[in-house]
């Protein structure tokens, strides 16, 4: 559904963080443009 699509990813650094996104992005065939840890406090 992704593959070939560019990505922007937003981690939130207590949740989700922004590489392991990328990592399921990546094998999805995803192409990222921008990746961020964030924290949302």
């Amino acid at each position: 559904m992704i593959k070939g699509k560019n990505i922007i990813i937003v981690g939130e650094r207590d949740g989700v963080p922004g590489p392991a996104i990328a990592a399921c992005v990546m094998a999805a065939g995803g192409n990222i443009v921008f990746m961020t840890t964030e924290c949302f406090v």
